[in-house]
């Protein structure tokens, strides 16, 4: 019995010859449900990163769901490719378990859609492989360093690569964070939303806040953060590498923890509240934990 079978029990492995064992992680697990939804958020960085591979690239690999009736399977391909509609093509990487639409080694085209995960291995570390991540986030601490040897993998914290915009909470933050490095304090402000920062903020004290309550702490907000900043000075996150989880409040709320690698060496984690306002999602401020 491989690794994996002892972990996660003989039931939820199916263990191929000269294969890695294949695990079945339920629909419910929230882990894997965030897993495949960041993949899919940062497959710009696998889709550039394949079309202008670098001397520190060593491997591509992209895992899509395939469907046989009312049966299903989440296979990795090699060799991917994309065509200039964005259909993606590729070679079956493992021998299927559930499905017989496909089989190991076939060559197929399949719908973008049905991308879950993806991969690169990038100067010897995983770069994606979310799906994995998820799996051995849920194996007991001290057995991953037997899990990464059993799929010969380096997997150290990861980094993620969300576009720095506004259409995710994470790309709110990473906007921010250019926006101080660039020294431009419109950009700044541009993805703050002091207003709902300012209820919030009531909120957690128990005030029963009226619109003019709000309005006039959302103002003291604004200049409170210029100021900050003018007599500060900009915060530097250049060179920063970032990794973040999530906690869906709402579906206008979110807290997002950030991880942050400093090109010292140095590392910090912090928790933000961030809002989808009608123009994208907005960050409001630190959550203090004390």
């Amino acid at each position: 019995m491989g690794l994996l079978s002892k972990i996660f029990g003989k039931k939820n492995v199916e263990e191929r010859k000269g294969e890695p064992d294949m695990v079945y992680v339920p629909n419910e697990d929230e882990r894997m449900n965030w897993a495949i939804e960041k993949a899919k958020l940062t497959l710009w960085y696998f889709e550039e990163s394949l079309a202008n591979p670098q001397a520190h690239h060593a491997y591509f690999s992209v895992k899509v769901h395939i469907i046989d009736g009312e049966n299903g399977e989440h296979i990795w391909l090699t060799e991917p490719h994309f065509d200039a509609e964005g259909n993606l093509y590729g070679t079956v990487g493992n021998e299927p378990v559930n499905v017989n639409t496909v089989k190991l080694n076939q060559k197929i085209g399949i719908d973008r859609n049905l991308i879950s995960d993806w991969m690169t291995i990038e100067n010897g570390k995983l770069i994606g492989g979310y799906t994995i991540r998820a799996i051995r986030d849920g194996v007991p601490e001290n057995e991953r360093a037997a899990f990464d040897n059993s799929i010969g993998l380096y997997i150290d914290e990861g980094v993620d690569y969300f576009k720095a915009n506004l259409d995710t909470p994470e790309g709110a933050i990473l906007a921010l964070e250019n926006a101080y490095n660039d020294k431009n304090l419109d950009a700044a402000i541009a993805c703050k939303n002091f207003y709902e920062e300012a209820k919030m903020m009531l909120s957690a004290l128990n005030t029963n806040a009226d619109e003019e309550m709000i309005a006039k702490t959302a103002e003291v907000l604004e200049v409170s953060f210029i100021k900050n900043i003018e007599e500060q000075g900009f915060p530097n996150f250049s060179g920063l590498q970032n990794a973040f989880e999530r906690e869906m409040i709402d579906e206008n709320h979110c807290i997002i923890t950030e991880i942050c690698w400093f090109p010292d060496g140095g590392k910090s984690i912090q928790k933000l509240n961030t809002f989808k306002s009608d123009i994208g999602w907005k960050v409001l401020g630190l959550i203090n934990e004390q």
